[in-house]
């Protein structure tokens, strides 16, 4: 039982910071929440959506009972029942499609709600597991740039977030720190202030684009013929580190080659910046040291994005930037654990179907041999965040459809459901969640008592698998029995370390440590310890969707939708977490050599269109966004527009060159006034 006072805890959050916090507990209910200095990049600092969690916590929204659909799907009309109920009501219906449609038929949905083992990828891959469902590609994000690192290095741990301090010229591409790990802002002005030099490559003016020496304001899905231009240079001016290609990489001729066609007018042309900018670009990373590229998630949502992704990390390689702190890379760093929460769900993964969450819509509308019967959400908000909208939409009101929903709050989704489960926040129950920016693994506790009667996932998950006769005797079932089998499961045997580690709410390091050097503690985790710089099995992969590996795949626009329209995060959100707190209207952002000659003013109303759809929404003139760009923040509620759709209405399902990603930022679009 939690008791008034402070507690330790950590925010296990979609964020690479991974902070550590002081929650502050009176009467029963989180009165602040704070960061604290168990974590030297924390220390003491957290971002506003964190200190204001208490309001998403206690918001009139927040979910408290379990509920039965009492009206329309859509309408958000519902009746409390009993937990019993609801999980017998649950528990037979996925038993029904089980036995008439086949395991398949059940398609669970979830991504990044909550990034802990306990709570995604343990008990409920144990329930869907031996229920036979399909399986789900969580594809939202960082596939493409997963499959990028990982054929390049193995996933080779990047640089601490920390010795951004260290670095005299950084590279921030495709990544706003100011809206998506805010801690990192702090040390690249410390940097600046030692005299670093900041590049920022951006479609946008970023908070940090400000102060930058350069911005290359790239237009969307071209990141990958401007990296191969940087690369061009440093081999042309002979800025490349011959020597360390020679000892550290393999296929070097192959990279080169490809780079060597992409001369800085080429690609300046494609992507819209000055050929000027590409030279001055690679001329001053070549001379600094220690150099770093930060590379954000923005690279790859576009058709290019794998390979946009490989070639940007790709230039640390070329000028022979590791070696140094503040040197070389860095992006997820989710290879320095090796952890998974399948040790607590001890259950094999099912040879069925594999179903691409970016096109959930195509799978509850178009799916046969069987349909999708059930569809069990988590952890997620699919028609908040998920490409073709309106085709999730019209998967969601099929009658045929058994819809569950285990939320906070009444997102969007949930108004969909047959029956509505009200899930714990991560201040109410256990988990285990290691950072991707910051090198640090939590055990997180409960820190406050749970809001009405809402219950954490392994607990309803459990009671399912127990209904369904799916439990074993030697199921873990008690968050530190999970814990432990996780911890115990660790590839680098330090299971007994970690716990030991993971005590009054410390985190711990990775076995690369907490601030590892490239190429001095950490190595490219392939046998032979070299960079990959043109991987086979991502060139078998891209030859399998379209052009060679490292080939640019032009613009999607035409002459009807001429615009890109990008859907970047937000200070306020994560994806369409907290979105519910938003109490405004949203507007898109046009630049003034957009609105003119369409004769859009500063607070008109426009509709915003494609074949997929449109959303209507009031205009914001800006030179904030490039010309020929236009913005609509992600993870949007449809109370947030005025026809109650968002951009992922206007968002194409196509996939990425490599992992099957999405493609957010190729959506192509029209602009009227209303």
């Amino acid at each position: 039982m939690v008791v008034d006072g402070v507690h330790p805890s950590a925010c296990p959050l979609d964020c690479p910071d991974s902070c550590t916090l002081d929650v502050h507990v009176t009467g029963g209910r989180v009165v602040a929440v704070r960061g604290s200095d168990r974590s030297s990049l924390t220390d003491g600092v957290i971002c506003g959506k964190v200190t204001a969690f208490a309001d998403h916590m206690y918001g009139d929204e927040r979910l408290t009972l379990p509920l039965r659909r009492t009206g329309p799907k859509g309408e958000g009309r519902f009746e409390p029942i009993s937990w019993d109920d609801a999980l017998d009501t649950v528990a037979e219906n996925l038993a029904r499609v089980r036995d008439t449609l086949g395991g398949e038929a059940i398609l669970p949905c979830s991504y990044g709600g909550s990034n802990g083992a306990l709570t995604e990828g343990a008990v409920d891959a144990r329930l869907f597991h031996r229920l036979g469902a399909s399986n789900l590609a969580r594809t939202l994000c960082a596939m493409p740039s997963t499959r990028a690192q990982t054929g390049m290095s193995g996933k080779m741990v990047g640089g601490s977030l920390e010795d951004v301090a260290h670095s005299r010229f950084v590279v921030l591409w495709g990544v706003n720190p100011s809206a998506t790990g805010i801690h990192l802002v702090s040390r690249v002005q410390k940097a600046r202030r030692a005299g670093a030099k900041l590049i920022v490559v951006d479609p946008r003016r970023i908070p940090l684009a400000r102060h930058a020496d350069l911005h290359l304001r790239l237009r969307p899905g071209t990141d990958l013929p401007l990296a191969l231009a940087v690369a061009h240079e440093l081999f042309r001016t002979g800025a490349a580190d011959r020597a360390f290609l020679a000892e550290h990489c393999r296929n070097v001729e192959a990279f080169e080659a490809h780079a060597m066609r992409w001369s800085p007018e080429r690609a300046a042309a494609v992507a819209g910046v000055e050929a000027d900018d590409v030279r001055c670009l690679a001329r001053m990373y070549a001379e600094a040291s220690p150099a770093l590229i930060r590379c954000g998630w923005g690279v790859e949502r576009s058709r290019n994005g794998g390979a946009g992704t490989f070639a940007v990390l790709a230039l640390a390689a070329v000028a022979g930037k590791f070696g140094i702190r503040g040197g070389g890379f860095t992006m997820s760093n989710t290879g320095a654990w090796q952890l998974s929460g399948g040790a607590a769900a001890r259950a094999e993964v099912p040879d069925t179907r594999w179903v691409n969450l970016g096109r959930i819509g195509r799978a509850l509308t178009e799916l046969r041999d069987p349909p999708v019967g059930a569809l069990f959400v988590y952890n997620c908000n699919p028609l908040s965040t998920c490409p073709d909208q309106e085709a999730v939409r019209r998967g969601l009101l099929r009658d045929d459809l058994f819809t569950v929903v285990h939320e906070q709050v009444m997102t969007d989704t949930a108004r969909y459901a047959d029956v509505v489960l009200p899930a714990t926040t991560f201040l109410e129950h256990h988990d285990l969640a290691r950072g991707y920016g910051n090198l640090v693994l939590h055990r997180i506790r409960p820190a406050a008592p749970r809001v009405g009667e809402s219950r954490p996932n392994h607990e309803v998950f459990g009671a399912l698998c127990d209904r369904l006769g799916l439990s074993r005797d030697d199921d873990p079932r008690t968050p530190d029995a999970m814990a432990d089998a996780v911890l115990d499961a660790d590839g680098h045997g330090r299971g007994e370390e970690l716990r030991a580690a993971l005590i009054d709410g410390r985190p711990a390091p990775p076995a690369a440590g907490a601030r590892p050097v490239q190429f001095v503690d950490t190595f490219p985790l392939h046998e032979d310890r070299r960079l990959d710089l043109y991987p086979e099995e991502l060139a078998r992969e891209a030859r399998e969707t379209g052009p060679e590996f490292l080939d640019y795949r032009p613009d999607p626009a035409t002459d009807e939708h001429p615009l890109a329209l990008i859907s970047p995060a937000e200070r306020g959100t994560v994806s369409s977490t907290f979105g519910q707190l938003r109490r405004t209207e949203v507007r898109l952002m046009v630049h003034p050599g957009d609105a003119e000659p369409r004769g859009i003013a500063d607070g008109d109303v426009v509709r915003v269109f494609n074949d997929l759809g449109e959303v209507r929404v009031a205009a914001k003139v800006t030179d904030v966004v490039r010309a020929g760009v236009v913005s609509l923040p992600k993870g949007l509620w449809a109370r947030h527009t005025r026809s109650g759709t968002t951009a992922n209405a206007l968002i194409p399902d196509a996939l990425t060159d490599l992992g099957g990603g999405l493609c957010f930022n190729d959506a192509r679009v029209e602009v009227q006034p209303v």
